[in-house]
């Protein structure tokens, strides 16, 4: 799974016009499955992300998650950013998993979230979303699953 995490003061995601997810602060969270992911992946992907210490702590240092300030999560399901732009200047979005595959692990890593007690808004799954984004700092980091999973 990929992720592209942003610390945010705030975040919203618009379907036609009407808000269907908000968060205060915490993170903006891009989700992007691939075939050869799994639940253990959107485990590990949830793990990692509620554990993150981007946030400061009392002497500027960014030393706490969000479990620690008790912040919020709003994941966005975002298939382009499974994007493979080896050949040519198009992407191609065929390393992408299928909408079944893709929906039930973007929903499954959201439980997974959920279970940390962390609270989780989202977009809807496929659709045109318009995602107002206030970034805090600006914070952010890339994740890929894939890494963590190969052998150095």
């Amino acid at each position: 799974m990929k992720a592209v995490v942003q610390r945010v003061i705030s975040s919203s995601v618009s379907v036609d016009g009407e808000t269907v997810g908000a968060v205060g602060k915490g993170y903006n969270v891009l989700v992007g499955v691939v075939p050869e992911d799994s639940r253990e992946q959107a485990e590990l992907l949830a793990a990692k992300i509620s554990n993150l210490r981007v946030f400061e702590d009392e002497n500027g240092k960014m030393n706490k998650s969000v479990l620690d300030i008790g912040g919020e999560i709003l994941v966005i399901s975002q298939f382009t950013l499974c994007a493979d732009i080896k050949k040519g200047n198009r992407p191609s979005f065929t390393t992408a998993a299928q909408p079944d595959m893709a929906n039930e692990l973007y929903e499954y890593f959201m439980d997974c979230l959920l279970s940390k007690g962390i609270k989780v808004e989202h977009g809807v799954f496929g659709a045109d979303m318009k995602v107002s984004i206030v970034n805090d700092g600006p914070v952010t980091i890339v994740m890929d699953t894939d890494i963590w999973s190969k052998k150095s």
